[in-house]
């Protein structure tokens, strides 16, 4: 099975940045689709960003985090990333990171493995 860890949660104020990274082991990612989800207080978890498997040449974001966060993978290094600019309250939640067996995680739909998740939060 595949193990996912995440690193890189922490409290930033509002408009700052955070890189969150999430290494794999277990198996290789290549035929991985990896995605980011993150679940507020009170809230359900929801879909943040997701990217194809192989190459990642396809990339989906939410819309409350388009043109601030982007997803990217390293293959030779097993780890997928999320970088989040301008960030706002609004973003504070646990986030995870998954990966499952498709070409592409897109929105909430089932997902094969998850991390443990982070904590962001972010003050205003």
């Amino acid at each position: 099975q595949v193990q996912l860890v995440e690193s890189g949660g922490g409290l930033v104020q509002a408009g700052g940045s955070l890189r969150l990274s999430c290494a794999a082991s277990g198996a290789t990612l290549t035929w991985y689709a990896m995605g980011w989800f993150r679940q507020a207080p009170g809230k359900t978890r929801e879909f943040v960003a997701g990217i194809s498997w192989n190459t990642g040449s396809s990339t989906v974001y939410a819309t409350s985090v388009k043109g601030r966060f982007t997803i990217s993978r390293d293959n030779a290094k097993n780890t997928v990333s999320l970088q989040m600019n301008t960030l706002k309250p609004e973003d504070t939640a646990v986030y995870y990171c998954a990966a499952d067996r498709r070409p592409l995680i897109s929105g909430s739909t089932p997902v094969g493995f998850w991390g443990q998740g982070t904590q962001v939060t972010v003050s205003s």
